[in-house]
């Protein structure tokens, strides 16, 4: 027996209203496979850039998007995972109806956790989670700077900070400051002189500075370290209205980060990537699966809050990813078969 799927398809180098829905028969899940019925499915700055043919290894068009899954367990191998809601990180194909993936990429979501909800903690939650606590490893007491504080990973490192005892100063563009302020962060206006204000709030610097931007802005990123404290950079904002691969930026800003490595300056660096470590597939399962059992727990128990900018149905991902791409909303926008 076969099961049909809808599914976005991101066809090339295309506007949002260029994704087509396509149906198609998925084959049973064979061994150590899982079918799950997609619940939700996060809209990120991934498919933002895969859509402009930017993100750093996105395979050959067509392809299906969707970095993160939460759903139940349809049909498996283990009739243990049967019926159960489960999330997975799944880089593409999450804009789906069903979908089948490995047994073993599969974490628990504790039961009261919504659909929508629980899908914003996945991949943003994981980011945020390694990034804190075991990138920066940043203390209770410590401060951080946190750019792009509204956005879905920012949302959920502010409240992680935070939940540990630390202090948040997070950038967002003014419409956003009093809903990063509701975190519990201090908020800046992004398009002000943000080093100069820092040096006021964190006159011996920042613990950590979270960067997802890149770009020139980097440098002010290092500068605002205390001795001792770490630049964590995870993205590649800059590069969204420059022409061509933002494949030569996400290589020159590695090779800045280890060139500040190397000099006696007492800071250090890290280029976050969330697949990191996957060669050892047995080590990374289990780490990505301990991190968001963490942090889902604390979601449970109310210290985190879910930041869902909007549930969109599977059918309008055109208008989910222009809502997205606005730059308009707080939290993550959300897929909902």
């Amino acid at each position: 027996m076969t099961t049909t799927t809808t599914e976005i398809v991101l066809p090339g180098l295309v506007e949002p209203d260029g994704l087509r829905v396509e149906h198609r028969e998925l084959p049973r899940p064979g061994a150590g496979e899982a079918l799950v019925g997609v619940e939700a499915s996060g809209v990120s700055f991934a498919e933002q850039q895969m859509r402009r043919g930017k993100y750093y290894d996105q395979p050959p068009f067509p392809f299906v998007p969707g970095y993160d899954v939460v759903g139940t367990v349809l049909e498996a191998e283990d009739p243990a995972l049967v019926g159960r809601r489960v999330a997975a990180m799944t880089k593409i194909g999450g804009w789906s109806s069903h979908l089948v993936v490995p047994a073993a990429d599969l974490v628990p979501v504790p039961d009261g956790l919504d659909a929508a909800e629980a899908e914003t903690f996945v991949v943003n939650g994981i980011t945020a989670w390694q990034m804190l606590h075991r990138k920066a490893r940043v203390r209770a007491g410590g401060t951080i700077l946190v750019h792009g504080a509204s956005g879905g990973v920012g949302t959920t490192l502010v409240q992680l900070a935070r939940a540990a005892g630390i202090k948040v100063i997070g950038t967002a563009s003014a419409r956003n400051l009093d809903a990063v302020t509701a975190l519990g962060a201090t908020a800046l206006d992004y398009r002000g002189d943000v080093p100069a204000r820092v040096r006021e709030l964190a006159p011996g610097g920042v613990d950590a500075v979270f960067d997802h931007i890149g770009g020139p802005g980097i440098v002010d990123s290092f500068r605002l370290l205390a001795p001792g404290g770490t630049l964590v950079a995870y993205g590649s904002v800059s590069t969204v209205n420059t022409g061509g691969s933002a494949k030569p930026a996400v290589l020159k800003l590695v090779a800045r980060l280890l060139w500040w490595n190397a000099l006696p300056n007492r800071r250090r660096t890290h280029f976050y990537n969330v697949w990191g470590g996957k060669r050892n597939l047995t080590r990374f399962r289990a780490r990505l699966a301990e991190d968001l059992t963490a942090v889902f727990a604390l979601a449970a128990k109310g210290q985190l809050k879910a930041q869902v900018a909007a549930r969109i149905p599977l059918e309008d991902a055109a208008k989910a990813l222009t809502l997205a791409e606005s730059g308009t909303v707080t939290g993550k926008v959300v897929l909902v078969p």
